[in-house]
């Protein structure tokens, strides 16, 4: 007969065991560890008066240990925290898809809607000047440094292990927010990594005029008198014909005053910081090599640790992609860029 004290130490570890079969799995990199994830909504202050919207998305391991986090910043347009954009057809779910690589990983990420889309703060529906000042180049840059703050005020986060992912325009924001979070006078809450997906090494006004002229050569010229005026007088020419009103918006003189004339190459070798480039061969927005040239050079101009990898046969968004007519949208990501990123972020945040 097994006395009381037996039968509930028996129970128990029958208990761990049936918990550890359905629960746990083994790591390479550290021993035993809590598998799945736990999702937290959040909402914190932008710039400028705004709020944002965002998750939180953890490994179950953060119930025991604390763990890196990284920021995820969204590229251009109405680009939503999952990756996601109305104006394309199909979903892409590059942000989600990322989150749960890193998480997988032992890695814990915030993404957020940017400001004006999404559960974010809208956009304001009073005058032209409101507008403009609410989509700042400034303003973006402000969220992603307090977007890292809210990373930070999670108990589950190693303060000395945080990154910022930011893919297409959202690493431009990163680069130039990069600076000042990776100030040394910060402490062991600076930042310490950053990742540029599919980001433009060259200034964006060069970038939309080669995007134009593969498209629509006969616009270049209308096109570049429009960017001068607005990187002259911050302010989007009334009157557009129809076919620049898509890009160059009312209300987006401010930021594409700033934006289009941003360097990134120049900004990327200012920073010691440990930096990873990743880009899609077959990528038609951000062409390699001409614009990922320049933030190649850069690495080699700097004391930091860098490394650059251009994939075969993917996309913009990082998906595979089966021929030159594949935009590449849907899909996971591409296993070769999904490697490179965890095997990178793993030893330089200690996950």
């Amino acid at each position: 007969m097994i006395g009381r004290r037996a039968f509930v130490a028996a129970s128990v570890l029958t208990l761990l065991e049936a918990y550890s079969q359905s629960s746990w799995a083994q790591s390479p990199w550290k021993g035993y560890y809590a598998t799945g994830t736990t999702q937290r909504a959040v909402r914190f202050a932008g710039s400028d008066g705004a709020m944002l919207a965002g998750t939180l998305l953890l490994p179950r391991w953060s119930e025991l240990q604390k763990v890196p986090g990284v920021v995820l910043i969204a590229g251009s347009g109405p680009t939503d925290r999952d990756g996601n954009n109305p104006l394309v057809p199909e979903r892409i779910d590059l942000l989600k898809q990322i989150a749960e690589l890193l998480a997988a990983a032992g890695i814990a990420s915030l993404r957020y809607d940017k400001r004006g889309i999404g559960g974010s703060t809208p956009r304001p529906t009073d005058s032209l000047e409101e507008q403009e000042r609410f989509f700042a180049w400034d303003n973006f840059v402000g969220d992603v440094a307090t977007a890292h703050r809210e990373l930070l005020r999670h108990d589950e986060i190693k303060p000395y292990a945080t990154a910022l992912l930011g893919h297409s325009e959202g690493g431009l924001l990163a680069l130039a927010a990069a600076g000042p979070l990776s100030a040394k006078a910060m402490g062991s809450r600076k930042l310490h990594g950053l990742v540029l997906a599919a980001t433009p090494g060259r200034p964006l006004a060069d970038i939309v005029r080669a995007q134009i002229a593969r498209g629509a050569p006969s616009l270049v010229e209308p096109a570049d008198r429009t960017m001068n005026t607005i990187m002259t007088s911050g302010r989007v020419p009334a009157g557009l014909p129809r076919e620049q009103q898509a890009l160059f918006p009312p209300y987006a003189g401010p930021f594409l005053q700033s934006g289009l004339a941003f360097d990134p190459a120049k900004a990327l070798a200012a920073l010691d910081l440990a930096c990873l480039i990743l880009q899609g061969a077959a990528d038609h927005q951000v062409v390699p090599m001409v614009d990922v040239q320049p933030l190649i050079d850069a690495l080699g101009q700097r004391n930091g640790p860098g490394e650059a990898v251009i994939v075969a046969s993917v996309s913009h968004n990082l998906k595979r992609v089966t021929g030159p007519s594949d935009p590449g949208f849907a899909g996971p990501v591409a296993p070769a860029v999904a490697d490179k990123l965890t095997s990178w972020l793993r030893p330089l945040l200690g996950a």
